[in-house]
């Protein structure tokens, strides 16, 4: 047990328990780094009430009260806040704690903090956003999921009516299908091509329009393939 507490207080991750009642009995040393409160400051306290907005309690409520019943939960995200009172972005692993008979004595939340990331990934949608030249994106089913300005503003396709939905089938001519779905299969595979040229659809005009398009694969923290985004050019008028 001495040796268990000693790991969790030395780990590198923001570490915090609770009891079944949703009281604090566990804060490791990481913890008290990225939200400023010390260990007696929350030792007691509800976690939930008291070290979570009111806008996002229910649903981390609702993944602690799975916790103590046997379900656990994996990279969830959710903000604590800080003693100065902002906001710190966790993506957390809820594990059931259970003594040496089996019984459930609570929840231990193993974090990460995601702050850097969470900021890294808006300041990077809002380059792609305001960028001067069509830029789209899909998941690893083809579904999109980036459609920024200019590529709303050339189709007439506003983000609303693309996301989620599947580039080559809703958004490509019938003849160019095979080829565009053959380009994003292999950036997904993370084979990427540059210049390829194929036309989308207008939402507004029988008139397609022609895009010169550098598909580069997208990957997440850890390398893993996410997804594909292409950069385009519209070469229409050339």
């Amino acid at each position: 047990e001495q040796e268990y507490a000693r790991l969790i207080d030395t780990a590198n991750a923001p570490i915090f328990g609770v009891n079944v009642n949703g009281l604090i009995n566990v804060w490791n040393k990481n913890a008290e780094t990225v939200t400023e409160f010390s260990r007696e400051d929350t030792k007691g306290k509800n976690l939930v009430r008291d070290f979570i907005r009111e806008e996002h309690r229910d649903r981390v409520q609702e993944v602690f009260t799975k916790a103590l019943n046997g379900d656990e939960t994996a990279n969830f995200e959710f903000p604590l806040v800080t003693k100065a009172g902002k906001s710190v972005e966790i993506l957390l692993n809820a594990t059931t704690r259970r003594d040496e008979q089996g019984n459930v004595i609570g929840v231990v939340g193993i974090g990460q903090d995601i702050t850097a990331r969470i900021a890294q990934e808006q300041e990077y949608s809002r380059l792609i956003d305001s960028a001067n030249a069509p830029i789209f994106g899909v998941d690893m089913n083809g579904d999109v999921n980036v459609w920024n300005v200019c590529s709303a503003n050339l189709t007439g396709f506003l983000a609303s009516e693309t996301l989620g939905n599947s580039l080559v089938d809703n958004f490509i001519t019938p003849q160019y299908r095979p080829m565009v779905a053959e380009v994003i299969s292999r950036a997904l595979r993370g084979i990427e091509t540059a210049n390829f040229e194929f036309p989308l659809m207008n939402k507004t005009s029988t008139k397609l329009i022609s895009i010169l398009l550098n598909a580069t694969t997208r990957r997440d923290e850890t390398g893993k393939v996410v997804g594909v985004v292409g950069i385009g050019q519209d070469i229409t008028a050339r």
